[in-house]
């Protein structure tokens, strides 16, 4: 008897020793439980949601020039806060934001007893944690080698992930770029393409307990951009820096800030369905704006010659054409693309901006952002990478009453790439000019950070459609999974909503369009951002038609509220949008096959909608076998009735869409 009493007490010792501390911070509807322990000098975190395991024990902690903050820690404290705040957002899915959550501060002594401080930020369905150093003795500034940051999933968990590209590849040595394929339902012991891990956002599937996405937010010139390591079985992912040979080796890996101060904060969104992913707002509930609007920045849709057109359209005679178009219909915005500079000449783009602003159009004008970072060699190159040069050519664009820029190639995450972004941002709200950016990083948090930011590219993008018949089929699948990952976290340049049937200026030539007409005008909604591409051309004028014009006229780029209605990550989606006091519902059939769906929509219960939709018509060719059907459904549009439950029932022909209005 005395010697078991004997082994439950060194039992005991040894768990106590084992786990010195243990704190639990829950979401304001106790759903969601963060639960942060040390054992043997190391911190870690897990996440349940909903009395599931969404989060494995994972590893907090760093490596810094100041000291080990991963190993031999010991518990200093905790703070407990509520964080409550509201704000607006201009060029995101909702417009206003109420955010609520309930905040832990864990702070632990390294052991030169320096100490580190964890915050997370817990709120419904989102978690939210970075850290923190306080003045270090003789230390002003901390260089950061390595996170231990992990994010253990699960065993049970499949991932929908895009890979980090090997760095200096691709057109002209630009990559990494996030332009890579999707690999959807895969296990986590995959392997990724180039064996560098994986871009933000990550998407993970729990087995039937929900899914997690994971991302970054709040970085600037504070930190690089991260992404997470392969999968390790015993640690899970881990936060992986820039590799050294990103932006031409240009720059370090690593991360560096001035005391007090703070990393990016590190998101995690959880849900047992899809909704909350959709939905989140946590991009921008922990940040803060870096600098205020200059002006009050315009929003709308834009038209672009490039897409199909290509290089040869860069001349005077082809934009003019394009203001007439963008006037026709109701646009706000031309975009020229590169070349102009020679192609066109500076002289010549200031008369053509006076004609487009004659037509109440404005124009934006493309550049190159390297100077020394790739071999990109379109021009305008060498400017917006020189402080100089670059506010020169602002106040020249604000001279000409251009609004806007599209910044290319940059190809790479280093903290210093990070700055120069911020740096552009900066110097082009001095002037009134906002700001798109292609061939680029993944925003973070930064419709919030900067008031004239509209959107990103970071995905494998329109331009490819035009490229390659096996991304014009894989269109259907891509638009499908970005409003789950890559557009869940940050708006997105897709690059334009094609209407054309074939990718080429006689349409008629070249490889066709995969999907639907109907599919492509709800991408317009589906894919979020606050200014918009819509490639549309002069011969779609007489081609489509005229409730496609008029509903290409009309939607909306601005939301006031953005609800997830149904969907699968690269399979189909249904996302519903309030603009105002209009609701705007857009359904998206990635797959071959019909697809019918009953809708809950209890927004629009008992309202008579206008419904556009698509028949899936017979050849009637000469010739022609029997039951052949058409390549392209005839896109149909009428006004139909929701029932008082709110239920629609619909279909959505292969590749296709459906959009419900009021």
């Amino acid at each position: 008897m005395k010697k078991n009493l004997l082994c439950v007490a060194l039992a005991l010792v040894a768990s106590i020793g084992a786990y010195a501390e243990k704190n639990t911070v829950s979401s304001p509807d106790g759903k969601l439980n963060v639960v942060v322990e040390d054992r043997d000098g190391k911190l870690y975190y897990s996440i349940d949601y909903a009395g599931k395991r969404m989060m494995e024990e994972s590893q907090l902690g760093l490596l810094a020039n100041v000291g080990d903050f991963s190993q031999g820690l010991t518990y200093q404290g905790k703070k407990e806060a509520k964080v409550e705040k509201s704000y607006d957002l201009r060029t995101a899915k909702v417009s206003h934001v109420v955010y609520h959550a309930n905040q832990l501060n864990v702070t632990y002594l390294n052991a030169q007893k320096q100490p580190m401080t964890v915050t997370f930020n817990v709120s419904d369905n989102d978690v939210a944690f970075r850290y923190t150093f306080d003045h270090l003795k003789k230390a002003q500034h901390l260089i950061v080698s390595e996170e231990k940051t992990a994010f253990n999933l699960p065993k049970v968990s499949t991932t929908f992930l895009s890979p980090q590209s090997d760095p200096l590849i691709g057109f002209a040595r630009t990559k990494p770029s996030y332009e890579e394929d999707y690999r959807p339902d895969q296990p986590l012991t995959a392997k990724s393409q180039y064996g560098h891990g994986y871009t933000f956002p990550c998407l993970f599937k729990v087995g039937g307990d929900g899914w997690v996405l994971v991302s970054e937010t709040g970085t600037h010139g504070n930190y690089p951009g991260c992404h997470i390591s392969d999968y390790d079985a015993a640690k899970g992912y881990q936060i992986a820096f820039p590799m050294e040979k990103e932006s031409d080796g240009l720059g370090s890996t690593s991360g560096a800030f001035i005391l007090p101060g703070s990393t990016p904060w590190r998101t995690i969104t959880v849900g047992s369905d899809l909704k909350p992913l959709v939905e989140t707002t946590i991009p921008y509930d922990v940040v803060e704006p870096r600098f205020e609007a200059s002006q009050q920045y315009g929003t709308g849709k834009y038209a672009w010659s490039w897409l199909i057109w290509q290089d040869g359209s860069c001349n005077y005679n082809d934009q003019k054409q394009f203001i007439d178009l963008a006037a026709t219909m109701g646009y706000e915005y031309v975009l020229v693309d590169a070349l102009w500079d020679t192609q066109i000449g500076r002289d010549k783009i200031a008369e053509l901006s006076k004609y487009a602003q004659g037509k109440g159009v404005s124009l934006l004008l493309w550049y190159n952002s390297n100077g020394v970072a790739n071999d990109a060699p379109q021009g305008p190159r060498g400017i917006m990478d020189n402080i100089v040069a670059r506010k020169k050519e602002m106040a020249w664009m604000k001279s000409i009453g251009v609004k806007g820029i599209k910044v290319d190639f940059f190809g790479g995450d280093k903290q210093h790439t990070l700055q120069q972004y911020e740096d552009i941002l900066s110097d082009a709200n001095d002037y009134g000019i906002q700001v798109i950016f292609h061939g680029c990083t993944l925003p973070r948090g930064w419709e919030r950070m900067y008031p004239n930011f509209v959107s990103s590219e970071a995905v494998l993008a329109s331009e490819n459609v035009f490229f390659s018949e096996y991304h014009a089929k894989q269109e259907g699948f891509e638009l499908t999974m970005h409003p789950f990952c890559r557009n869940a976290v940050a708006a997105m340049d897709w690059g334009g909503t094609i209407m054309n049937k074939y990718l080429s200026k006689d349409n008629k030539s070249r490889h066709r369009r995969y999907t639907t007409d109907v599919f492509e005008m709800a991408a317009s909604i589906v894919n979020q951002a606050a200014i918009q591409c819509i490639a549309i051309y002069p011969n779609n004028l007489t081609e489509l038609p005229k409730h496609e014009i008029d509903f290409l006229k009309s939607v909306p780029t601005t939301w006031d509220e953005t609800r997830f209605v149904a969907g699968y990550p690269g399979k189909y989606a249904v996302v519903a949008r309030r603009h105002g006091d209009k609701w705007y519902v857009a359904g998206l059939n990635g797959t071959d096959q019909a697809m019918k769906l009953t809708l809950n929509l209890p927004m629009l219960a008992g309202k008579t909608i206008t419904y556009y939709y698509e028949t899936a018509n017979k050849v009637s060719a000469k010739g022609a076998e029997k039951n052949q059907k058409a390549l392209w459904p005839v896109s149909q549009v009428k006004q139909v009735k929701v029932d008082k439950k709110g239920n629609l029932k619909v279909e959505m022909q292969p590749k296709g869409g459906v959009i419900v209005k009021e």
